[in-house]
């Protein structure tokens, strides 16, 4: 076999995933203006079998965006909105009983966790013992009610948000359950030249039609697909020194890190890293992590998990610094030869 015949599955798996992508995300496109970087992370983390914490004030399209996406891959869609009332019952399912043509039968009714795109709104409401069945499904992709436990169909991805301003009457999320989520992304105001065509397409009369480009299976296989992509080994070690490197008193933390984190990232950081690293790697039309595709997902999946000490939250230090100063500092294997 030849190189070139060799590489041939390679190129049309790294093609078919850059066309899925594109199609996905022109179809959003007619819907969301201006969120090209949410947008991008939504996608990436989808596309890697991870979910996504979107953090914003409301207003901002967040529900219209997923609500476009599941419309587009053909796929299941449920709405959360979680309450301080809520009990894992009301996401998961529950035993009903019901009359039939033999008498009267328990039978399950299955709650909004059984589906594939789960838009899990205002999620620091609910409960701790709400979040942990949320947990559970997003970790096992299961559900686990009395003494059955049910299977979550796939592909399934949360989409969680929390508004950062308000804090009355919430509750925040445990580090075990921030850690499951492979993006945390800050969706910020639109800027001044995306506001007429937003008012344009949500106020007139014109209706948006969004059609379904892909079905859910074909994004199972965009995850194998995405799963294949080899990661050189300068590329896994600079991985590994940028996660190392949010634990204070690593050979690699800077001063920053030293002084004001008092919890890193764990390896499932790096792990998160590779993930979404692989996918930006094929969207660009490579069948190769490069040091730039990490640097590139950096942020979003580092900046949450970690915990700054309170010396650092009375000197206004953000993760996003933190995140910042981590990636000026950590150069990767390759400029350190």
């Amino acid at each position: 076999m030849t190189t070139s015949t060799a590489t041939d599955p390679v190129r049309r798996d790294a093609s078919e995933f850059s066309s899925v992508y594109a199609k996905i995300k022109s179809q959003i496109s007619l819907m969301m203006v201006g969120q090209d970087v949410v947008l991008d992370s939504v996608l990436t983390a989808l596309l890697a079998g991870g979910h996504v914490l979107l953090e914003g004030v409301p207003g901002l399209g967040k529900t219209l965006l997923v609500r476009t996406l599941a419309s587009a891959i053909q796929a299941k869609f449920s709405r959360i909105q979680f309450t301080p009332d809520m009990m894992p019952a009301d996401i998961q399912g529950t035993w009903v009983m019901t009359e039939t043509e033999h008498g009267h039968e328990l039978r399950f009714q299955e709650g909004p966790l059984v589906s594939n795109l789960v838009l899990a709104d205002e999620i620091n409401r609910a409960t701790p013992k709400t979040q942990s069945a949320l947990l559970e499904a997003m970790q096992e992709r299961q559900i686990t009610v009395g003494k059955r436990t049910i299977a979550l169909e796939e592909p399934f991805c949360v989409l969680a948000t929390q508004n950062p301003v308000e804090q009355e009457g919430t509750y925040s999320l445990p580090e075990a359950q921030l850690d499951r989520f492979l993006f945390k992304v800050v969706v910020g105001y639109p800027n001044e030249e995306d506001y007429a065509a937003i008012l344009e397409r949500t106020t007139g009369d014109e209706t948006v039609q969004i059609h379904s480009v892909v079905h859910a299976s074909d994004i199972m296989r965009m995850r194998r697909i995405a799963r294949s992509v080899p990661v050189p080994s300068h590329a896994m070690t600079y991985a590994v020194h940028l996660v190392m490197a949010t634990q204070a008193k690593s050979p690699y933390a800077p001063a920053l890190v030293n002084e004001y984190v008092a919890l890193g990232s764990s390896p499932r950081g790096a792990q998160a890293l590779l993930l979404a690293a692989k996918v930006r790697a094929l969207v660009a039309g490579r069948y190769a992590v490069t040091t730039t595709d990490i640097r590139e997902v950096a942020l979003p999946v580092l900046r949450h998990r970690m915990v700054i000490n309170f010396r650092g939250q009375s000197a206004k230090v953000s993760d996003e610094m933190i995140v910042q100063e981590v990636l000026k500092t950590v150069r990767s294997p390759v400029e350190q030869g």
